[in-house]
């Protein structure tokens, strides 16, 4: 089965159909999802996208409970960082290793701190240096957002901007690019994870082995099809891949479904 507009289209409502025969799930539910929340504020300073930045950093693999859950969460690293001042970062800490001994110094983080090159604590730290770096180069986050606007506004160079993110921070990379410019509210930033990656492999709606560009550019297709946002489609997805109705405590963490919804998917597309 080849992907077709029309194919597109019925994976995308075949996904809604899916979530709302799980016990709880409303169409208010979902659309909430689909949604940007309105209650986040932008960030206003250089120091708060910073500090978003690094957030999104750790998103990736094992770091969350590394990093952030062995120090009581992201915002504690305001203690190293002078409130999240790039300037200061790159003022204070000449390597990594002198960003790790601070944390642990202040911050006593729980678990073994493993200091290998390769290591999640030394990575990160390294990504907290390239990241206050680049942050550093604009004047202001409002010209941040402009110079990001430049990308957005054109749909051929679009995919361009997370390609760059991930050259210029260490240890971010194309996906978690995508997921710091879609918190921050871009919704034509879909992040191409694994939980779409098997979905739309699954269902023929991209070539298996893809990297994460194309598999990006297949999202942004699907859901230009789909006529919804790139944010809408892959917040669909990705709730059947996770299960996690993270906003819903009376629905909560239900397991991947992502195999029952291919079952479901390929019997409903198989006469198309």
């Amino acid at each position: 089965m080849k992907a077709t507009p029309e194919i597109d289209r019925k994976a995308y409502e075949l996904a809604r159909e899916f979530l709302l025969n799980i016990p709880g799930v409303t169409e208010i539910i979902i659309e909430k999802y689909q949604n940007l929340p309105s209650f986040r504020p932008k960030p206003s300073t250089k120091n708060e996208l910073y500090r978003d930045l690094l957030e999104s950093a750790q998103n990736a693999n094992m770091k969350t409970k590394v990093v952030g859950e062995a120090i009581g969460g992201v915002d504690k690293l305001a203690l190293i960082s002078n409130d999240f001042d790039p300037e200061y970062i790159l003022k204070s800490y000449a390597s990594k290793w002198d960003v790790l001994d601070q944390i642990v110094q202040k911050l006593n983080p729980r678990g073994k701190i493993r200091r290998t090159q390769r290591s999640i604590w030394p990575r990160y730290c390294q990504t907290i240096l390239s990241a206050a770096e680049f942050i550093d180069r604009f004047d202001s986050a409002d010209e941040f957002f402009e110079w990001v606007d430049c990308f957005d506004r054109d749909d051929r160079s679009r995919a361009c901007l997370p390609m760059l993110l991930d050259h210029e921070i260490e240890g971010f990379g194309f996906a978690l690019s995508c997921n710091f410019l879609k918190e921050l509210g871009y919704v034509n930033f879909p992040k191409p994870d694994v939980h779409l990656r098997d979905i739309f492999t699954a269902l023929a709606l991209c070539d298996d082995g893809i990297d994460d560009y194309k598999l990006f550019k297949a999202i942004i297709r699907v859901a230009r099809n789909a006529k919804v946002t790139p944010y809408a489609l892959d917040k669909i997805f990705w709730l059947i891949g996770s299960g996690n109705f993270y906003d819903d405590p009376s629905i909560g963490l239900i397991g991947r479904r992502q195999e029952d919804f291919v079952e479901f998917a390929r019997i409903n597309m198989a006469r198309l």
